[in-house]
């Protein structure tokens, strides 16, 4: 079997929510399952000011387009091109195209896998800052941010000690 892809399809106007629902009940009819694997209306949470006061909502990212994964076969095209609503696939002529994994990367929708980082020092440990604003400056390590990648030490600023936030490329164990 082949592997599945992301593809864009194009719908009528304000029918984005419609096609996905008839698309997912036409899937599960079907038992298609396996083969149209995800349906997608990309939302973006925006913040609207309307007389005076901010209200959450959502707006669609791509208004007329709706995203499907699916391994593109005759019964899968056949099953989305003939959706109400759907009025066809993105891609040169009647031939859908595939988005590649960098296009789906910059729209948010695949998570870039970053490799675990061991660190190697610890609270209370002394190191020294390599490179930025700080540079040369000493100090024990007060707290680690393995999330935000930083650690926070105290360093002397006009006489007193104040915590500075370090990225973990910035510093070195001593």
């Amino acid at each position: 079997m082949s592997e599945a892809n992301w593809y864009v399809v194009h719908t009528y106007s304000g029918y984005e929510n419609k096609v996905k629902a008839d698309l997912e009940k036409t899937i599960e009819n079907r038992n298609l399952q396996d083969q149209i694997q995800e349906v997608s209306v990309p939302m973006l949470a925006v913040t609207e000011l309307k007389n005076g006061l901010e209200k959450q909502a959502d707006k669609k990212m791509f208004p007329g387009y709706v995203l499907v994964r699916m391994v593109m076969n005759q019964d899968t095209w056949y099953v989305v091109r003939n959706t109400r609503g759907v009025t066809g696939f993105v891609g040169p002529g009647s031939e859908p195209t595939p988005l590649s994994e960098e296009e789906m990367l910059n729209m948010g929708f695949v998570e870039q896998s970053e490799p675990e980082m061991l660190i190697d020092f610890e609270v209370g440990d002394m190191i020294t800052v390599i490179s930025g604003a700080w540079k040369d400056t000493v100090g024990a390590i007060k707290s680690i941010n393995e999330g935000k990648k930083t650690i926070t030490i105290n360093a002397e600023v006009f006489g007193r000690e104040t915590p500075v936030e370090l990225n973990f490329s910035e510093i070195k164990k001593m």
